[in-house]
């Protein structure tokens, strides 16, 4: 069992997992995923083809044929991370191919590394497979490498990632992922419930709804309908709701139709969860990054999508020590936190990111005074949660199971995503307990970022 670490960066997607063997004489790709869920998703349509072709999956780079090296570049260091995996990918292996959102900049990726095979984008699939093909050909055996009809999942078996669009068409002046991964572009309606529910019917149990502005969902393609399913965020999570798994919404905006979202979770269609990015609280600041400006109304929305589903949890991220940040801006960002009280916050100390419009902006923050006002954000955020989670000690509540050891099993509870928030723990009686198991327990302990209990 693993206790959740305080300052988990809630930009970075579970570690791909891959288990599978080769049989002999199968050429082999390695695949290193880095940045978000959304990249991960990527990982897996590529390495879905890559296996219908006869190649075989390596989780690293000894034995394998070629690597891939999915990149992000979210962060100057995101970049730095990125840049260190190709080079370990080349000094241990040889042969790289480099795909993802830092794969938008293949100048700097080649400065770094004139060695690489191949670069490519985000979700450039073909451009993926043909440099592949070009450094190593398939050989496929038809009566053997059998496919299974959800492809290649680099996550357990009873979750999975469900991207719903790509893209963004919002000018966040400290973001550059619309100019890696352009404007919104929505995947038709019926075409996300049919992957949804080959999920469901291999054993998923948890759906995890992932884009760059899941409220945005269908704007682009006018909301149209086709098969009996509307592009709309609200007709989408209730058509997802009706398959029995969990649903949880992420990055999702907090535009006024948001509220319809919450009586479907009242219902116990949706999990009661939302993810949404506020980034800060002061009104200035937010006009200069570029973003919605009215956190007192904010406030209201959030009282009122309790009203309606009280057992609401509430995610977002912040960035601190933007350019500008006075220090009454971050004091109304930390009275705003006291009064929204949300349940789950992750927070960034602000960079520069080549490409950005804030980097040009006045007023840097020195270095000190972020990592100050980080820790001084994250105390408070940590306090938050320890009352939040003290007060479910003796309730009861659904949790999944997602790992099962020696030492007991790792659950979450519906207000808890993999590998970004809390766990719920379970150090007796666990016997005979499985990944993908749903069970009641009692609530018997909290942390600050955890709870323990017993099955009921």
């Amino acid at each position: 069992m693993t206790l959740n670490p305080p300052n988990l960066r809630p930009d970075i997607a579970p570690k791909a997992r891959l288990v599978e063997p080769a049989r002999p004489g199968q050429p082999t790709i390695g695949m290193v995923s880095l940045g978000c869920p959304k990249a991960l998703v990527d990982s897996e349509r590529i390495l879905t083809r890559l296996r219908a072709e006869g190649y075989a999956i390596s989780p690293d780079y000894q034995g394998a044929d070629a690597v891939i090296v999915n990149t992000c570049g979210f962060l100057d260091s995101a970049k730095a991370e990125s840049l260190e995996a190709i080079g370990e990918a080349i000094a241990q292996n040889g042969k790289v191919i480099v795909t993802g959102c830092l794969g938008a900049e293949p100048e700097y990726i080649t400065g770094a590394h004139p060695r690489v095979l191949a670069v490519t984008g985000p979700h450039q699939y073909e451009q993926v497979l043909d440099a592949v093909h070009g450094a190593v050909p398939p050989s496929p055996d038809p009566f053997v490498d059998l496919l299974p009809a959800t492809g290649v999942r680099l996550t357990p078996r009873h979750y999975s990632y469900l991207k719903i669009s790509e893209g963004c068409n919002h000018k966040c002046k400290f973001c550059i992922i619309p100019d890696m991964r352009g404007r919104l572009q929505s995947r038709p309606a019926f075409a996300v419930m049919r992957e949804a529910e080959k999920l469901v019917a291999a054993g998923v149990k948890e759906l995890l709804v992932i884009s760059q502005d899941t409220s945005a969902y269908g704007v682009d393609i006018r909301h149209a309908e086709e098969r009996g399913h509307r592009a709309h965020i609200v007709d989408l999570a209730r058509d997802l709701g009706s398959l029995g798994a969990w649903v949880r919404l992420h990055y999702v905006y907090p535009y006024p139709h948001v509220r319809d979202l919450i009586p479907l979770m009242a219902e116990g269609l949706v999990l009661p969860y939302l993810d949404i990015p506020f980034q800060h609280a002061h009104p200035d600041t937010l006009r200069r990054m570029a973003r919605p400006a009215a956190a007192a109304r904010t406030l209201d929305e959030i009282a009122a999508w309790r009203s309606v589903c009280p057992e609401i949890v509430l995610r977002s991220t912040f960035i601190v020590g933007y350019p500008g940040e006075t220090e009454a801006e971050f004091e109304t960002l930390l009275d705003w936190l006291d009064e929204a009280r949300l349940d789950r916050v992750g927070c960034f100390k602000y960079e520069n990111v080549a490409g950005a419009r804030s980097n040009a902006l006045p007023d840097h923050v020195p270095e000190d005074v972020k990592q100050e006002r980080w820790e001084r954000f994250m105390e408070k955020a940590q306090a938050i949660s320890e009352a939040k989670l003290e007060a479910k000690v003796g309730t009861r509540m659904e949790v999944l199971v997602d790992e099962v050891d020696e030492d007991g099993a790792t659950c979450r509870t519906k207000g808890d995503a993999p590998e970004i928030d809390g766990n719920l723990f379970i150090d007796e009686g666990f016997e005979g307990l499985q990944a993908g198991d749903l069970v009641t327990v009692e609530v018997e302990e909290a942390g600050e970022y955890d709870l323990w209990g017993r099955r009921a």
